[in-house]
């Protein structure tokens, strides 16, 4: 055997693989990511191939979680090797489509019928999000296999260049990444809507329970920096993956407007991470 991963039993509990596996399966369903890991490393990471330059790291899991991946079928390798790759296997994919269906039975929420042919390829998720004028909370239905980003990254300016750069799409993963790892732990108690516009700011709880308080600080402290109007259009399109014409309804923005603030929030974010030496630091 030249892959890493060592086949033997975890001692992982399954609570905590399946609360990993709605982060990392999720983005090893995005098109053209994988999980790679070496032999001494402790630390798997999923990587995402860019049109121009290296691939990006999305996501880190450590190896036991990983293991426990291999063991249950949900991910196989494709190259070993001194560093290993790994891909998604369809039963990762199918395991991904029941712990949401279960986690949305579990919350109430509602069931819709998908096109058999343009819906096999996704991962559907709900995402609950609170409206800028703070009246009522409402339900959007996202893909969960296809980030805003990465629908934006493939597309090309007037020049012919990408609309969003390999750094820029970078920042928007490094915050979605903080995002979701503060949401991991036994409770999650931050309300990340008090960032939107019209929502009090200043009610971050640092010392809030569950979660990496490490991540939800970072993320607190980006959201801050960018400020209102910038910080709404990443939360939403970067951490809720909400759809750039459906945030640009919510915020009363003009039809094809937000793809611009969102280029101009994303190029704060990378002034942010940049100011604090942490555009390529591994999350911790």
């Amino acid at each position: 055997m030249t892959a890493p991963m060592r086949q033997s039993p975890t001692a992982v509990d399954e609570v905590t693989i399946t609360k990993e596996a709605k982060r990392i399966l999720r983005r090893l369903c995005e098109k053209e990511a994988f999980l790679a890991i070496a032999n001494d490393l402790e630390r798997a990471i999923v990587m995402k191939e860019t049109t121009d330059g290296p691939p990006a790291r999305i996501a880190v899991v450590d190896r036991p979680i990983a293991e426990a991946f291999v063991l249950k079928d949900w991910i196989c390798c494709t190259k070993p090797g001194r560093v290993a790759t790994y891909h998604v296997t369809q039963a990762g994919r199918s395991a991904l489509k029941r712990m949401i269906s279960e986690e949305q039975a579990k919350k109430n929420g509602f069931a819709e019928a998908q096109a058999p042919f343009s819906a096999q390829h996704k991962v559907w998720g709900e995402k609950t999000i609170t409206g800028v004028d703070e009246q009522k909370a409402q339900k959007v239905r996202c893909n969960l296999a296809e980030s805003p980003l990465a629908l934006l990254a493939r597309r090309k300016d007037k020049n012919g260049q990408p609309f969003l750069s390999p750094d820029l799409v970078a920042a928007g993963e490094r915050l979605r990444e903080d995002f979701e790892l503060a949401q991991m732990g036994p409770r999650v108690t931050q309300n990340w809507d008090r960032f939107l516009t019209g929502g009090e700011r200043g009610g971050y709880n640092p010392n809030a329970g569950g979660g990496s308080y490490n991540a939800r600080d970072r993320v607190a402290e980006a959201l801050r920096d960018l400020g209102p109007g910038l910080g709404d259009v990443v939360l939403r399109c970067c951490c809720y993956l909400e759809g750039m014409e459906t945030a640009e309804k919510r915020m009363g923005w003009s039809a094809r407007s937000g793809k611009i603030v969102l280029r101009i929030a994303l190029q704060r974010l990378r002034m942010h991470y940049d100011a604090q030496g942490e555009s390529s630091k591994m999350i911790g």
